[in-house]
């Protein structure tokens, strides 16, 4: 006789009574491994903010004495006399600003040719051999820069270049001097060649990140390929293409060797691009080893507390020229 009570559930059909335990350890509602891996890479982050924070902090310390002496008078001094003990800066701000917008004035139009034709232009068996010797350029050392600049471009600025500009630009103050061969333009032009790959492999970056849609639209409507570079491509890239530019000026500000080895090292304010001159980084390594005095060593740490400043002026620069060139493409488009 079979029993009226309902018959056993296998345990197999059982409803599960609650939840399997996970295998992390719960602690106010958060795995532990996931409380881990955020804390540690916050500290990542932590330390990468800190580390700017304590540089400036460390600059300015060591600065202190120079700041206290000199005041607002070393960024328009004119004299460095470590023997007297009389520092201005700004025969070096010179030299690094008038270097950076020429290597900039040469590089500019070049990166983004490269970049141009790269992306848009060139035949597709050709773009990653071509690719890969622009990027090339960014991996030889500056000091391989300089002694190239020694040897072969200052001799040939000062044989044929210059004694040109000044022949037929001599009555232009830009170009009025002896034709030395080391100076601002040799700079310039060391500094162009060291930030061409910079520039013009992130601007290739960004113009292979415009959509083709843009492209087959423009062509669609007619265009020939260069108005759809030049109407179509160019204005969606262009906060993209600014922002590679400021990292090219960032590279030419903050570049040390190359540099130091073509441009005379002459702490001199002069109109001629074909005159000797001194950059921020060139002072800083050329002499900081032979600082033996505190104020000496405290006006060379201003120094680079400047460079530093520069350096940051031009990335806030670069981010609001982004930012407000996104503005306006939004604007725009609605």
């Amino acid at each position: 006789m079979s029993s009226l009570t309902d018959p056993e559930v296998p345990e197999e059909t059982a409803p599960k009574a609650a939840a399997r335990e996970p295998l992390d350890v719960k602690q106010g509602g958060a795995y532990l491994g996931d409380r881990a891996f955020k804390l540690a890479t916050g500290s990542f982050a932590a330390l990468v903010l800190a580390l700017p924070l304590v540089m400036i902090a460390l600059l300015y310390s060591a600065s202190r004495p120079a700041i206290e002496k000199f005041g607002p008078g070393f960024l328009t001094g004119t004299t460095w006399d470590p023997v007297r003990e009389e520092f201005g800066a700004l025969p070096f701000i010179w030299g690094t600003v008038v270097s950076s917008l020429i290597a900039l004035l040469i590089a500019v139009p070049v990166s983004l040719g490269v970049a141009i034709f790269l992306s848009e232009l060139c035949p597709q068996k050709l773009r990653r051999p071509l690719g890969f010797l622009v990027e090339l350029l960014a991996a030889i050392p500056s000091v391989v820069y300089g002694f190239w600049g020694i040897f072969v471009m200052v001799p040939w600025l000062r044989e044929s270049v210059e004694p040109a500009l000044i022949r037929r630009f001599g009555f232009l103050p830009l170009f009025r001097g002896e034709p030395l061969g080391f100076g601002m333009l040799a700079a310039g032009l060391v500094l162009a060649i060291m930030i061409v790959p910079t520039i013009a492999s992130i601007s290739r970056e960004v113009l292979h990140a415009v959509p083709d849609t843009q492209r087959e639209a423009a062509m669609g409507l007619g265009a020939t390929p260069w108005d759809t570079i030049r109407r179509a491509v160019l204005p969606s890239a262009k906060s993209g293409i600014v922002g590679a530019i400021i990292l090219g000026l960032n590279r030419a500000l903050g570049e040390t060797m190359a540099v130091t080895m073509v441009i005379g090292n002459r702490p001199k304010i002069s109109t001629s691009v074909l005159d000797p001159s001194y950059t921020m980084a060139s002072v800083i390594a050329n002499e900081f080893t032979e600082a033996d005095k505190d104020i000496y060593i405290s006006a060379l740490s201003e120094i680079g507390l400047l460079l530093f400043g520069v350096a940051l002026v031009m990335n806030l620069v670069a981010r609001w020229l982004v930012a407000s060139t996104k503005r306006k493409a939004s604007g725009k488009a609605t």
